[in-house]
């Protein structure tokens, strides 16, 4: 990919997924310079100089880093990636309190060296996160977002693709609500191509997405982390990949259209929580989020995940 101009990239957090999201922009040329902070000095220079023994593999970006966050200064889009990891057993919305008071003492400084800059949020909980983001500093609407459910409609993309035997590029489903346990995909408008979900069939006819099937599918997306993070302890290559894409739409002007998180004003009825629904997202961050069509199912699963966001809300702000 050509890049026309100086782009600038910083990571917060040098853990599992923020190396991983920097790993991922580089091999992608995601952005011209990328630089990973965190106040470990001593794991964030490590981590960038294995990323820079890399770079003669990659395009032209280049990587920096390490504990000074004046690093960061004149940003493009800042990832903050930093704050406690979820625990096997643990929810998203048990690491509200924590992470916000990280975030508190983050968003100000960040704004105050990139103050033209993009803000993504992939530290969870990423929607209760991006409300407290929101209100630590007067940023315009849009410019601070979270990843939403990028991953868990990548999740739930690749799933159906197995099933179907098509290609995940050929799926066009999408996971909307908290990134958590409420969220919930649109069935009512998925497409494997041009055909509704559905009425997909295997060579002899037979539909492959009947109800309980599709029930299976949407617990499978929704327990993917808990069950990675038992195996493993971490989720980071997938979440990587999705931040690296959300990046390159920010600051590629693409105008392209992802689930991410931001705080909603009148949506469908919705006010005051972050959650994903389909967003154009370009230069300036979230530029609209779409009012796609929901049946009334649909809609109602909606607020329950507002409500169940809310109530996290309550605890931390």
């Amino acid at each position: 990919m050509t890049l026309v101009r100086n782009t600038k990239l910083s990571i917060i957090g040098a853990g599992s997924v923020g190396s991983s999201l920097a790993y991922a922009a580089l091999i992608r040329n995601s952005a011209r310079e990328v630089v990973l902070y965190d106040l470990n000095a001593v794991k964030a220079e490590a981590e960038v100089l294995d990323l820079a023994h890399g770079t003669p593999f990659i395009g032209s970006s280049r990587i920096t880093g390490g504990a000074d966050i004046e690093l960061v200064a004149d940003s493009d889009v800042i990832v903050i990636t930093a704050g406690a990891k979820q625990e096997p057993g643990q929810t998203r919305l048990d690491l509200a309190a924590t992470n916000a008071r990280i975030l508190e003492k983050l968003m100000p400084r960040l704004v105050e060296l990139a103050p033209n800059a993009v803000f993504i949020l992939v530290t969870n909980p990423c929607d209760v996160l991006t409300v407290v983001a929101e209100q630590l500093v007067d940023l315009p609407a849009g410019r601070i977002f979270s990843s939403g459910t990028v991953l868990d409609s990548a999740r739930l993309r690749w799933l159906l693709a197995e099933a179907a035997d098509v290609a995940p590029q050929s799926v066009h489903a999408i996971i909307v609500g908290e990134h958590g346990d409420s969220e919930f995909p649109l069935w009512s408008d998925a497409t494997i191509g041009q055909t509704p979900l559905r009425d997909w069939t295997d060579a002899t006819g037979t539909r492959l997405f009947p109800r309980e099937k599709l029930k299976s599918l949407t617990s499978d997306v929704v327990h993917a982390a808990y069950k990675i993070i038992e195996g493993k302890g971490a989720t980071n290559y997938a979440i990587g990949l999705s931040g690296a894409r959300i990046v390159e739409a920010v600051l590629h002007n693409e105008r392209a259209i992802l689930p991410v998180s931001s705080v909603l004003t009148g949506y469908r009825g919705i006010d005051g929580v972050a959650l994903s629904v389909p967003s154009i997202v370009g230069a300036g961050g979230v530029i609209r989020t779409l009012d796609v069509p929901m049946d009334d199912v649909e809609v109602d699963l909606l607020h329950r995940s507002a409500e169940a966001l809310r109530g996290s809300l309550a605890h931390v702000l």
